[in-house]
């Protein structure tokens, strides 16, 4: 089997698109739950479309440019989470064959082909986590597209302009989901055993690295937003406030991780023992080993819970699964390895049909998926503002208001005795104030009364904690 896609022909493309989907699509068929984090995107893209701005008028800590896509997604159809699914396979199938190539160009091992395509879509199939549009995943795409413009392409070292769009292209991605940054320790690494000048090939990599935040400052200054830019994304980012929020719990993500662990042990003590021939096969290598360590510190930086950490780690584990399946005394054992590396793929991926879930103490991905909660059934169609954390009732509602994220929402609902806060309360919600209020706080008595304008307006239904606008 994998000696058909050591082949770098044309239907070897087709073969591993039909093998991938055969894997995905009966899963995605039967559907899976909308998760947190598509839940948030959805939300964000909504408010985005409807005029907001981010960060100004959309207290979130989503990344600016993941912020603005789920924006464009929600302008081609409303809340369109089939888009976001069909996209998310996309940039996965993007960031393999972008692998796959540059491996196959640079000659960075002896045998060509879609081997390595095939074993990142194999190994990402192991979880429904990456059938989801996650900032993460996006980031991830341009960190892949950066890779090649870090690999010298002559003795001398990097021309300028490859340098500066591989800087650039990891700014992009630090906009997707901003622990990215991270990846300029690999560009560093890729600087000092690849140029010639490394302390001014990586100023030029930090030139490319700043230019598109230096876009993204200059519009948020003439929109009145930067200080919110710093106060509701950068801040609360670096200082893990928010990271993780939205993703599987610790336990099951290391669960998740623990075939392709696997496959990495494997593979690394197979690397060890196989002598390279060229010198930039030995550099290659240990700059996917410092790939692997910053991959570690970004799952750490995450709180190994965000959502998509898995593809983090695809690629190295990918380049070192190459010593694995290459050619061996007695093929057919290599053929027996990956089919047994599938068959786990397949058996984690339908553990719940299969029954394994209860039996192995691994409970599904969907159990953690967001579920309408029945006292708010009855709400449909509604403006909603939520006094707490949970988002479930924007399932089937609108957020009216810029307090989606309610950790973020602390710096006004959580200093009530001060002016400023009571202020922006006033400001953000008198001129159009959400025809439904959730308090899940029991705030809303002190708001009534340090803010009668607007909270003295709503009334209590039969619903707990439920009041509408008079």
């Amino acid at each position: 089997m994998l000696q058909f896609f050591k082949s770098p022909l044309p239907s070897r493309l087709l073969a591993l698109l039909l093998l991938v989907l055969a894997v995905r699509l009966p899963l995605l068929w039967w559907g899976i739950p909308l998760s947190a984090v598509e839940l948030r995107a959805l939300l964000v893209g909504e408010r985005l479309h409807d005029g907001a701005l981010p960060y100004r008028d959309l207290y979130d800590a989503t990344a600016p440019l993941a912020a603005a896509l789920f924006g464009l997604l929600d302008v081609v159809a409303s809340r369109p989470l089939w888009l976001y699914r069909i996209l998310a396979l996309a940039l996965l199938l993007t960031q393999a064959l972008r692998l796959s190539f540059v491996l196959n160009r640079a000659d960075v091992h002896p045998e060509r082909g879609y081997v390595a395509a095939l074993v990142y879509m194999v190994l990402a199939s192991v979880t429904t986590d990456l059938d989801v549009l996650s900032p993460l995943l996006l980031g991830q795409t341009f960190i892949m597209l950066a890779l090649s413009a870090l690999l010298p392409t002559s003795r001398e070292g990097y021309d300028n302009r490859r340098l500066f769009r591989a800087g650039f292209l990891v700014g992009v991605a630090a906009l997707c989901y901003l622990p990215l940054a991270l990846f300029l320790l690999v560009g560093l690494f890729a600087v000092i055993i690849f140029a010639a000048n490394s302390f001014r090939s990586f100023l030029l990599l930090l030139c490319g690295f700043g230019f598109p935040y230096a876009v993204v400052a200059t519009f948020l200054l003439y929109n009145d937003a930067l200080p919110e830019f710093r106060q509701y994304h950068l801040t609360p980012t670096l200082s893990g406030l928010v990271l993780g929020a939205d993703g599987l719990p610790l336990a099951l993500q290391w669960k998740l991780l623990v075939l392709p662990g696997a496959v990495l042990l494997l593979a690394l003590a197979r690397s060890f023992t196989t002598s390279l021939g060229l010198v930039f096969q030995i550099k290659f290598q240990q700059l996917m080993l410092v790939w692997l360590l910053v991959a570690a510190l970004m799952v750490a930086a995450g709180r190994g819970t965000a959502p998509g950490t898995l593809v983090l780690v695809l690629p190295p584990v990918t380049y070192f699964s190459l010593f694995l399946w290459q050619k061996a005394p007695r093929a057919w054992v290599v053929d027996v390895l990956f089919l047994v590396v599938l068959g786990g793929v397949v058996a984690v991926r339908y553990r719940t049909l299969a029954g394994l879930d209860v039996a192995l103490r691994f409970p599904s991905e969907s159990t953690y998926a967001m579920q309408l909660h029945p006292a708010y059934a009855q709400l449909s169609g509604q403006r909603l503002l939520v006094l707490g954390p949970d988002l479930r009732p924007y399932i089937n509602n609108q957020p009216a208001s810029p307090y989606l994220d309610w950790r973020l929402a602390q710096a006004d609902f959580g200093h009530l005795s001060q002016y400023a806060a009571v202020y922006r309360l006033s400001r953000n919600l008198a001129p159009a104030p959400p025809t439904v209020l959730i308090d899940q706080t029991n705030r809303l008595e002190e708001l009534q009364y340090k803010i009668p304008a607007v909270f003295g307006r709503y009334q209590p239904t039969a619903t707990q904690r439920v009041y509408r606008l008079k």
